[in-house]
């Protein structure tokens, strides 16, 4: 018995190979149902106060809006040295966080340097170095 390998060849070239694409679609939309059903669509329940909320992030919660603090607590791990419009105000660096005044904030510009490991403050026009950033413990002064 031989085998005529050329003859195979060019069988092989002239069947046209064709994907049944509807098998696939209707698995597709399936997957696609079960998901959309699974799936929750609603918004976070943590609450606002919750320190999970905040942990959970990384991040200060700063929804809590309630009082009249002119001063944000900014932390500064690992950096050392705070640059108010040139003047070096380092010393009033507590517990590795800052106070920094709200319209700093709002109008000012902060730049931190980790390579220097410092922050580059840029007070609004007219605001002194000395009441831009103060010590934490002392914001509410």
């Amino acid at each position: 018995m031989s085998l005529d390998i050329k003859s195979r060849k060019e069988k092989l070239k002239e069947d046209d190979v064709s994907i049944n694409l509807v098998p696939f679609i209707d698995i597709l939309f399936t997957i696609l149902i079960f998901i959309v059903v699974t799936s929750s669509f609603a918004g976070s329940t943590a609450d606002a106060h919750s320190t999970q909320a905040a942990d959970a992030t990384g991040k200060p919660n700063v929804t809590d809006t309630s009082g009249n603090s002119e001063y944000y607590i900014i932390p500064v791990n690992n950096l050392q040295h705070v640059v108010v419009n040139g003047h070096d105000m380092s010393n009033l660096i507590q517990d590795n966080a800052i106070a920094i005044q709200s319209k700093v904030m709002d109008e000012g510009q902060i730049i931190v340097n980790n390579k220097e490991k410092a922050i580059e403050i840029t007070t609004p026009p007219g605001m002194p170095p000395e009441q831009a950033v103060k010590n934490p413990k002392d914001k509410d002064k």
